[in-house]
């Protein structure tokens, strides 16, 4: 007997929702960087379990939107959990904690009000999730619990798990409920298959969170990876030209580096990922784009889902 269907990983920025739905799957579905709303679409990832095929929709950060991408992406990430058989909320136990605190910093304020704001969505919505409470490494055991028993008693939740997406720990116990959890009836997804996401779209991806990785303090939201040609040619390569927009002419050259070398490190880094997931030789070819308007345009987001229009 076979089982499928999709589980929503819900939570506010930077709770680890990406790493939770590559560690999940056992491969690399959702770009994580040490960036929070790097994830701009639901991107599903497939992780099999015995006879059970769980789609993971790792969806956007849910937060107080301020821009047009932004209202689209909560409106994306409220979609994937209404959809969804089953809702896991992540929450980072380690914000949460340190919100309660005199003192707190203003990021984890923003993402104890966050959480807040999640579970009344849940109960508006009339929906019920498992609590999966993350990065619980170096804390005490007894602040865990009560902070599970807090959140516990707002009656959105059916069950608590206490896990680490970096380093694996509960997530197995997590992966086995879900499995348990999702409908009876056939895969949805070739077994092998990680994810269903376009391989020019994969790829931009791939790109985006190099250049994160490269310029996350220099280089504030304000960019963006569109893949604008994917040619497979005969030799059995694959050649890739991809735009990376950003929004002021100041940053053009923060994503150049002198004489280019960030340019030209962020392709490699990309190039060699790219070449692995793809199995195959990867031609990389970047170009950097002055575009103020580039998060209010539907082209960038029409063909992942993103509702500018609601």
């Amino acid at each position: 007997m076979t089982r499928a269907g999709f589980v929503a990983i819900i939570g506010a920025p930077n709770a680890g929702k990406s790493t939770l739905t590559n560690r999940l799957v056992g491969a690399k579905v959702s770009i994580v960087t040490q960036k929070v709303q790097t994830t701009r679409f639901p991107v599903r990832g497939v992780a099999m379990a015995g006879e059970s095929q769980i789609v993971l929709v790792d969806t956007p950060g849910i937060f107080a939107p301020r821009r047009r991408l932004d209202r689209a992406m909560v409106r994306s990430a409220w979609g994937g959990a209404e959809e969804a058989d089953t809702i896991v909320h992540l929450v980072d136990a380690q914000a949460e904690l340190a919100a309660a605190e005199p003192g707190a910093k203003a990021a984890d304020r923003r993402a104890a009000a966050d959480v807040a704001s999640i579970i009344e969505g849940l109960k508006g919505a009339g929906k019920q999730a498992i609590l999966a409470i993350n990065k619980i490494d170096g804390l005490k055991r007894e602040r865990l619990l009560g902070l599970a028993q807090k959140l516990f008693d707002t009656g959105v939740y059916t069950e608590v798990f206490m896990i680490s997406a970096a380093d694996g720990s509960g997530v197995d116990d997590l992966k086995a409920r879900l499995a348990e959890l999702v409908p009876e009836g056939a895969w949805l997804y070739p077994e092998e298959q990680t994810a269903d996401l376009p391989a020019r779209l994969l790829a931009a991806e791939i790109t985006r969170e190099k250049l994160y990785l490269r310029v996350h303090e220099e280089l504030p939201y304000a960019a963006a990876v569109d893949t604008t040609a994917f040619e497979e040619r005969k030799d059995g390569s694959v050649r890739i030209e991809q735009t990376i927009y950003v929004q002021r002419e100041s940053q053009k050259p923060i994503v150049l580096g002198k004489n280019g070398q960030t340019l030209k490190w962020i392709g490699q880094k990309a190039r060699e990922e790219l070449k692995e997931l793809f199995d195959r030789e990867v031609h990389l070819f970047l170009h950097v784009k002055v575009d103020e308007t580039w998060a209010d345009k539907r082209e960038f987001y029409g063909d992942v889902g993103l509702d500018f229009d609601a």
